[in-house]
């Protein structure tokens, strides 16, 4: 923070140090920052003095910013270099509301922690908009006053406007000075009220409701472990829900700050969803994916229909292109892993591994069947046929077939390889065969 955070602890009244000009940036990145400029959009009469406050604002004309509750207050000077005392006044919230916004930060444990870390959730302030406490301001609620005698916003006041939004980016904590509680004051309220006891009720109380008597107020320690042998064993764990999560959308109509891509945190976000419910589901040892290099993660990502921006993303960082990585997604929802390996690499098949392979050949069909293979490395290509069987380490075989001037899977993998043969060739529309097969 560059002002004094000790202070604003506090004093109810915190000023601001005077920020450079804002030229080639806009005056509001986070949401709160821009609902207040919203406000002020709204709220003017003169579109004309809004616009000459972002002038002023632009250029560094408004001077030290001072919050206190109800109020902001700054120096600002206008064309001429003529000083002006410029205020804002904003409705505070009334006790009652003060407790319903507190009562909402401890029901969930994000927020507490988040206000606790000195963060304002932007979740929490939505939340609040619906229980009828509005943090943000709303038409009319910048209630402008300016000693150059204007009735309705003027261009000081304007700028003042445009230089809060830039303060409330730095700290959203200036919302809540406005409205009446200083930042020091509400989080210890906030401290209090996550760790008061929730009271038992009386004896009376307890008979007139429910007709027990009140429980006491926890277990002794020797009680329970002398009781652990004789207590029924824990629920089962609930089971795996039929699909991953979807997580929340990110389309809010906020500006994105600079370097953050929605679309692509989105769908970041809906595959990591995905990977938690494969780990969640999968045998304990089950290989990780946590390990993967950036180009075979780039396919995973891809997997999950990104949008078209991060899909060009993805293809540039795997070095496939659009159609390389499209061949490359449809190895890895064959395979992961190994049939993504088994796309890029080849290894030559020698010893006991080409025996077993030839074995496995010569049992899959009877002699007059069994069709013409020719072998490079693990590879068994049947001339004349867009088709290809490829041997894995495992010994499976893995059907492939060439389409679009490459080699793509063509199903799962089968230890039989007359199996593996038959998918690869279960093609409606087969393309000719590469040249000298």
């Amino acid at each position: 923070m560059s002002h004094d955070q000790q202070e604003h602890d506090r004093d109810p009244v915190c000023t601001f140090p005077v920020l450079p000009p804002a030229r080639g940036r806009a005056f509001a990145q986070s949401w709160w920052g821009l609902a207040w400029l919203r406000a002020l959009e709204d709220g003017a009469l003169d579109g004309a003095a809004v616009k000459s406050g972002r002038r002023l604002a632009r250029a560094g004309a408004v001077g030290a910013v001072t919050v206190r509750p109800g109020r902001v207050t700054a120096v600002v000077r206008d064309a001429r270099n003529t000083a002006h005392r410029a205020d804002i006044l904003v409705p505070q919230l009334s006790e009652e509301q003060w407790v319903r916004f507190l009562d909402l930060a401890v029901e969930q444990a994000g927020h507490l922690a988040a206000l606790l870390d000195r963060e304002l959730p932007p979740h929490l302030i939505e939340d609040a908009a619906v229980s009828g406490v509005d943090l943000l301001p709303g038409i009319g609620e910048l209630e402008p006053e300016c000693d150059c005698d204007a009735w309705d916003h003027c261009g000081h006041t304007a700028a003042l406007c445009h230089q809060v939004a830039r303060l409330l980016d730095e700290d959203p904590f200036a919302l809540l000075l406005m409205r009446g509680r200083e930042r020091g004051t509400f989080l210890r309220e906030l401290h209090v009220r996550s760790t008061a006891p929730r009271k038992a009720p009386s004896a009376t109380e307890s008979e007139t409701e429910t007709g027990a008597e009140t429980e006491a107020d926890g277990v002794d320690a020797a009680e329970a472990w002398a009781a652990a042998g004789i207590l029924p064993p824990l629920p089962a764990l609930p089971p795996l829900p039929d699909t991953p999560g979807v997580p929340p959308s990110l389309d809010t109509g906020a500006t994105p700050a600079r370097g953050v891509d929605p679309a692509a945190l989105e769908h970041l976000a809906g595959r990591t969803a995905v990977e938690a419910y494969r780990l969640v589901g999968q045998d304990p040892g089950a290989p990780s994916l946590a390990e993967l290099p950036a180009a075979q993660d780039a396919v995973r990502l891809a997997g999950g229909a990104p949008p078209e921006t991060v899909a060009d993303r993805l293809a540039e960082g795997s070095g496939r292109g659009r159609e390389g990585l499209a061949v490359a997604v449809r190895a890895w929802r064959v395979g992961g892993v190994t049939a993504l390996a088994l796309l890029d690499e080849q290894w030559q098949v020698t010893g006991d591994a080409l025996a077993r392979a030839r074995a496995a050949l010569e049992a899959a069909w009877e002699a007059d069947e069994r069709p013409p293979f020719r072998m490079h490395g693990n590879h068994w290509t049947v001339p004349g046929e867009p088709v290809q069987l490829r041997l894995g380490q495992d010994d499976r075989w893995w059907p492939y077939r060439y389409e679009n001037g490459r080699w793509a899977p063509a199903g799962d993998p089968d230890r039989d390889p007359a199996t593996a043969l038959a998918t690869a060739r279960l093609v409606s529309e087969k393309e000719p065969g590469p040249d000298g097969m």
